[in-house]
């Protein structure tokens, strides 16, 4: 301070100075990668601290589910197409793996995501760093155990003679990123929801622990379509998940079953752009409220 005005370096550090819900949200991710790339390898070497297994352990939950669906679903209930049951799924072992790993990501972002701001008190209490940067690190943190699932599944699906094209690698990115804006989107909302509710986990657990079973995970959606009708099919679409987990279904396990079956009318042109669409506004709202909240977080933690 000179004769009652404030110096450029004073004016400079007040610039620096950024108060919590102030500042540029998923923008202040962007700018600070190097702290999310840190925040990542973080959670990965927590995670399997002392694990003899470490990363192989991303294919033991993805390995156990399939055998458990195919042999319950596939085998027992018939869902699985054979010489002598032609009334189930070809090659159903895709269908159901392409389904499993894409909600097997959404569960487990969301999951951490809920959970990641609580779990990170320590360090918010301390110092001051853009708080999205956790739920956005968890999502992270579950797409890198999503990738070794993924190469298993294009192992199987070129072994059963898939030959991919350009709509095939669209429908496959487009559904990767519903389901990646979407937990991102829920996970700034229940993460900062959780830091004054804590019944938000257990609201996203019950939320998580019927999502395999509200999309075309285990059943085909003519199934869903002969028993709701046109109406009420239409509203089944609207759900993000059923859309990417159609679409990962479009890239993966239709070219193996020689257009055998068919995907939903207007999955390309019309339900990927809603799936997208709804995952940003999902985005948006998530981020507007941890914005709203986010002031008040090292008080409540």
């Amino acid at each position: 301070m000179t004769n009652g005005r404030t110096s450029p370096t004073d004016q400079d550090a007040e610039r620096a100075l950024v108060a919590p819900g102030t500042g540029n949200g998923l923008a202040d991710v962007f700018r600070s990668r190097f702290l999310l790339k840190l925040l990542v390898r973080k959670e990965l070497r927590i995670r399997y601290r002392g694990s003899v297994l470490g990363l192989l352990w991303t294919y033991v939950k993805p390995g156990v589910q399939f055998v458990a669906f195919y042999v319950a679903l596939g085998v027992f209930l018939g869902l699985e197409q054979s010489p002598t049951n032609r009334g189930g799924l070809p090659n159903y072992a895709v269908y159901l793996f392409s389904g499993i790993i894409l909600v097997n990501f959404f569960t487990e972002s969301l999951s951490t995501a809920t959970r990641s701001i609580v779990n990170n008190s320590g360090l918010i209490n301390k110092i001051y760093l853009p708080r999205e940067l956790f739920p956005v690190s968890s999502v992270w943190v579950s797409a890198v155990h999503f990738l070794p699932q993924m190469f298993v599944l294009v192992v199987a699906c070129l072994f059963s003679g898939w030959r991919p094209g350009l709509v095939e690698a669209y429908t496959a990115v487009a559904g990767f990123l519903i389901i990646a804006l979407l937990a991102t989107g829920l996970g700034l909302f229940f993460g900062a929801a959780n830091v004054y509710f804590r019944d938000s986990e257990n609201f996203v657990d019950l939320l998580l622990m019927v999502a395999t079973w509200v999309s075309p995970v285990l059943y085909s959606w003519r199934m869903v379509q002969a028993k709701a009708g046109d109406l009420w099919f239409s509203v089944y679409q609207l759900n993000p998940i059923t859309i990417a987990v159609e679409s990962f279904h479009h890239a993966f396990w239709l070219p193996t079953t020689a257009g055998a079956e068919g995907s939903p009318p207007n999955l390309v042109t019309l339900w990927i752009p809603v799936g997208l669409l709804v995952s940003l506004l999902i985005l948006f709202l998530g981020q507007w409220t941890f914005r709203r909240l986010e002031g008040r977080f090292a008080q409540e933690l």
